[in-house]
């Protein structure tokens, strides 16, 4: 009896132990997913080409680092954290 559950306002539904560690795992797997996207969505664009959001992105100059490939590749830098825990562990 020591099980809490918590009851959904919208649907009623209750989360037991089995849905928060499936929340868990899923959180997990979305984390590790982010770097890879971001480096094939850079060499996507490295080698296909931006297109007009491309001259958007550096039409301001506002950056000395223009473009959408270097700001994919920034965002799997970033987003490289679980990759090296999960190097580190093994």
């Amino acid at each position: 009896m020591s099980q809490a559950r918590h009851s959904n306002s919208i649907g009623g539904a209750s989360c037991d132990d089995e849905g928060g560690t499936a929340a868990i795992g899923i959180a997990r797997w979305l984390s590790l997913a982010a770097a890879p996207t971001f480096a094939i969505m850079a060499l996507l664009t490295a080698v296909v080409g931006g297109g007009p959001l491309d001259a958007l992105c550096s039409a301001a100059n506002a950056s000395p680092v223009g473009g959408m490939v270097p700001m994919y590749l920034l965002m799997t830098a970033f987003h490289s954290a679980p990759w090296l825990k999960l190097i580190v562990r093994r």
